[in-house]
């Protein structure tokens, strides 16, 4: 095992390439995205500390993986994990729960993308983003906003533009706070929750 650093920007790896490693995040974001045919670009997630990075039955890795803000990652061969795995029963259903929170998030993502509005889609955003800080003991309000509105735009569905006029007016009507530091203070939860649900 190595602990790495990751300088803003930065590929951890790149789809396709040979998935000889897997890792843990342990500061910092990290999106993960694929490359279309077209060249346009679809961000599937994005990671936290405390989350795997690169775990594949693959031989390659099946997207590519950079860092938003200076990252630490614990990193170690794909090996030497499969073989933990044999050894240490408790890894492996801890794995299985994250793959299953994994399978839920992208269901979410299906509905997040083919049911809501542009409106819907950033608040629910801004409320995974504060469930996921509350689930990994940070707090959960204000929320940190480590991505830029073009990766937003490309997790949601959206264009730059529609996700910056979306912000503007979430914060007109006094339900967001834009604070400093990429951070959004949640005004009133109780309405961003029922835009999310669509009411």
């Amino acid at each position: 095992m190595r602990t790495i650093n990751i300088e803003p920007h930065c590929p951890i790896f790149d789809e396709a390439d040979p998935a000889e490693c897997v890792y843990t995040i342990t500061a910092g974001t990290v999106k993960v995205y694929k490359l279309l045919g077209d060249g346009r670009r679809q961000i599937t997630g994005f990671l936290f500390a405390g989350d795997f990075l690169g775990l594949t039955h693959n031989e390659v890795y099946a997207y590519s993986a950079e860092a938003l803000v200076p990252a630490r990652l614990c990193r170690f061969p794909r090996r030497r994990l499969e073989a933990l795995l044999v050894e240490i029963p408790h890894l492996e259903q801890r794995l299985l729960a994250m793959a299953s929170h994994e399978l839920a998030a992208a269901q979410d993502q299906m509905v997040l993308l083919g049911r809501k509005s542009a409106r819907e889609r950033v608040v629910s955003f801004i409320l995974m983003l504060s469930n996921s800080a509350t689930r990994h003991g940070r707090p959960g309000d204000p929320v940190f906003l480590p991505m830029s509105r073009s990766d937003i735009a490309d997790y949601l569905g959206l264009t730059t533009e529609t996700v910056s006029r979306t912000f503007t007016s979430l914060k007109k009507q006094g339900l967001i706070e834009l604070l400093d530091d990429k951070q959004i203070r949640l005004s009133r939860l109780s309405a961003l929750q029922e835009i999310a649900e669509g009411f």
